[in-house]
């Protein structure tokens, strides 16, 4: 009897231990990364999937007027979809192909990106939108430059990792 009870606990053991390298590997979703661009300090890890809204707002240095950058999750990519300005000045598409929605200027630029590096400013008071949640990225970054990304994580991952909302 007691080899059977020995022979039966190795058995869960080796179980639970399969279980726990395959989830470690297995794929799971994918998650919007943002990250110190010089020191890789995650400041936010945020579910996504394809066709998520990816968006940064600020107000423009020196036209002191809002624009708004809109990227759509495709697999592991931020396909730019949208740009909204409200002046044309410095940094803008002063030839885009642009439309007018209640008094902005409207464009669908082009640009797939693995990465997007930004330097969030108290002047800019930059804004990261996921789907429905807003992030203060100053405040949350302390005004460090910050590379946003789409990554996927393991499965064992996804379930122990508290660190972020």
């Amino acid at each position: 009897m007691h080899g059977t009870h020995r022979l039966g606990v190795a058995v869960i053991v080796g179980v639970a231990l399969l279980a726990v390298g395959s989830a470690s590997v297995v794929p799971a979703d994918r998650v919007l990364v943002v990250e110190d661009a010089e020191t890789g300090e995650r400041y936010i890890t945020t579910p996504v999937s394809d066709g998520t809204t990816v968006a940064l707002e600020y107000t423009h240095s020196v036209e002191k007027t809002r624009v708004y950058d809109e990227y759509t999750v495709r697999g592991e990519r931020l396909e730019m979809t949208r740009m909204e300005f409200e002046s044309f000045g410095w940094g803008l598409p002063s030839d885009a192909d642009v439309t007018r929605e209640n008094g902005t200027f409207v464009f669908d630029p082009s640009g797939n990106y693995s990465r997007v590096t930004v330097s969030p400013g108290s002047t800019a008071g930059h804004t990261l939108h996921v789907g429905d949640k807003l992030y203060d990225l100053v405040t949350r970054t302390n005004e460090r430059a910050v590379d946003v990304s789409v990554t996927r994580r393991s499965t064992l991952a996804a379930a122990i990792d508290t660190r972020y909302p």
